[in-house]
């Protein structure tokens, strides 16, 4: 009788090991989005391809117990730290209130520091980029926070380029995001380098983000970076602007649109918003074209055509003004955090400066 051979059995794919070190904060977003995109990954995967979980996930602190708390909800560490063991995927530091902590506790330090050497990758949520830098893991390296922490980062740590514009960076296996929803950025990514841009897309649609952002675009909005109006019209005509930058967008054209002398017009619209009309209208039109840089390959006469500028020329000082970098270096930007190593290092950048 012939002997059959049987086919080999190929093991199931172990699962990628995700420790994240939560600490004290007040913000529930960071640590419960990012869960949310693991979360989400298993599930396409398991659904799609019938494979086990694709991620497992540790929350470890200094204490073992609840760490945060808000109305009806608590996050809650099973592990403390010191007894964690074994190799590691990911290691994600979150977010903490008290900035003093990367300075004040040198054994946590050394643990982040030690651990990320046995760890395949290390990144952090907002604030935690103090503990990865407190750690000399960022050195040499551009990283990012949330753009209020952004100077004293930089002011602290003069060995780290901080750069305050991205929403999250990757630089040579460490990552750092911006506040809030950035986290849920980062993670996205980390997803589509593990699993492929197909499985992210499916994980974003899932969980009803509006966008997978580039690791490169900004965290600031015109509309975030200035008040909005106590006027309704006033209010109005900011989101007009946003949504029409080719338009004619002079301060007679403005004042017309909300019924008011030009004169009457430029002091309260400066007095509401902050910023006089045509510096809102260059920020709103820089917006506008570094949104097509980021989602399209046009070219940028015709970006400049579209936003108002008029002329490429126009377009890249007005880029220079609103983010000191040119067209150009903004879009080499985005296709290096893209390609997912050390972007160029734009005239933005903000540098960090001895104490």
């Amino acid at each position: 009788m012939p002997r059959h051979r049987l086919p080999p059995i190929t093991p199931a794919p172990a699962a990628l090991r995700v420790v994240l070190l939560a600490l004290p904060n007040s913000d529930a977003i960071d640590v419960i989005g990012a869960l949310d995109v693991f979360l989400a990954t298993n599930f396409i995967l398991k659904t799609t391809s019938g494979r086990g979980p694709a991620y497992e996930v540790e929350i470890v602190s200094r204490e073992r117990g609840v760490i945060s708390t808000w109305a009806g909800l608590r996050i809650v560490a099973d592990r403390v730290y010191t007894t964690l063991d074994g190799p590691i995927d990911t290691l994600i530091v979150g977010p903490f209130d008290d900035l003093e902590l990367a300075r004040r506790d040198q054994r946590l330090v050394a643990w982040v520091r030690r651990t990320a050497r046995r760890s395949r990758r290390v990144a952090s949520f907002c604030s935690g980029a103090f503990l990865l830098a407190e750690a000399g893991l960022l050195d040499g390296r551009r990283a990012t926070t949330h753009w209020t922490f952004c100077a004293e980062l930089a002011h602290h740590y003069p060995r780290v380029t901080v750069d305050p514009e991205p929403i999250y960076v990757r630089d040579r296996g460490v990552y750092t995001s911006a506040g809030a929803a950035a986290s849920m950025d980062l993670v996205l990514g980390l997803v589509e380098e593990d699993f492929g841009r197909r499985v992210a897309h499916a994980v974003a649609l899932r969980l009803v983000l509006f966008l997978k952002r580039p690791a490169g675009q900004a965290q600031m909005s015109v509309q975030l970076s200035t008040q909005l109006a106590e006027r309704q019209p006033l209010r109005d005509l900011q989101a007009w602007v946003a949504d029409h930058p080719g338009e004619d967008l002079s301060v007679s054209a403005l004042a017309h649109r909300v019924a008011m002398s030009p004169r009457n017009f430029f002091r309260v619209f400066t007095r509401e918003i902050g910023v006089t009309p045509a510096r809102f209208v260059e920020r709103a039109r820089v917006e506008a074209a570094r949104r097509l840089i980021e989602e399209t390959g046009g070219g940028l006469e015709d970006m400049a055509s579209r936003c108002g500028f008029g002329s490429a020329e126009t377009m890249r000082g007005a880029f220079q003004r609103v983010l000191r970098v040119s067209p150009q270096a903004y879009r080499a930007r985005l296709a290096a955090a893209g390609n997912g190593d050390q972007a160029p290092r734009p005239p933005s950048t903000t540098r960090s400066r001895t104490t």
